[in-house]
């Protein structure tokens, strides 16, 4: 099902810009494929016997949603958003910590056991299982975060959708030093000089370098 599912996106892609394309029979397939996303019952990229598998059906599914998506307000509370994503519901069930401040859209998915702090995740990100994504941080679109991780304040994991950043489990991003530290994954997930990260061969243990919003600085270090 998910092959039929990927075929029919990828020509609804290739077909976007033609008169009358975008049909809402493509228009329901573009949201089951979001919905994929929000379940986590599908992810951008995934590491498939060490080696980083970029789906790149996913990515136009979400190029293709922002085109398919009309403006609409959002009024929660006292605030109004006029924005064309949803946010995403369902926290509970999840078994995932939101205080007040935090935000994710439809689309992104959150593991059990995740916490937000007053913080942002953007549609199509993977966040792992009992993670923290802390105060002011922010999760881009498409970035894929591991499990245990734990996003200090301020830090930015860039949000591209190509390639997509991602911080593999056991990593701590720090607003202060602008690194990540790895604690347990061996995988590295490759990237390239545009990207927000640059990962290098490591060791367990080892620091990566970040330039991740105003955390900055980043670059491979021994300190």
């Amino acid at each position: 099902m998910t092959d039929d599912l990927a075929g029919e996106i990828t020509a609804a892609w290739n077909a976007r810009d033609e008169p009358g394309a975008l049909t809402p029979e493509r228009a329901k397939r573009v949201e089951e494929a979001i919905d994929l996303l929000d379940r986590g019952e599908a992810r951008v990229a995934e590491v498939v016997d060490g080696e980083v598998v970029v789906h790149e059906w996913l990515k136009q599914a979400i190029l293709l949603c922002f085109r398919l998506r009309g403006l609409e307000t959002i009024e929660l509370g006292p605030f109004e958003y006029h924005d064309r994503i949803p946010l995403k519901h369902g926290f509970a069930e999840a078994r995932v910590r939101a205080v007040p401040g935090a935000s994710a859209r439809w689309g992104s998915y959150l593991g059990p056991g995740v916490t937000l702090m007053p913080s942002y995740v953007n549609i199509g990100a993977y966040v792992g299982e009992g993670s923290m994504v802390d105060t002011w941080a922010t999760v881009g679109s498409c970035a894929q975060v591991g499990k245990g991780v734990h996003l200090s304040g301020g830090v930015g994991v860039g949000g591209v959708l190509e390639p997509p950043p991602a911080a593999s489990s056991g990593c701590r991003a720090c607003w202060c030093c602008g690194r990540w530290r790895r604690a347990r994954s061996t995988t590295s997930w490759p990237s390239t000089p545009s990207c927000a990260t640059t990962a290098w061969p490591h060791e367990p243990g080892a620091r990566l370098g970040i330039a991740a919003g105003a955390g900055g600085g980043g670059g491979r270090g021994a300190g």
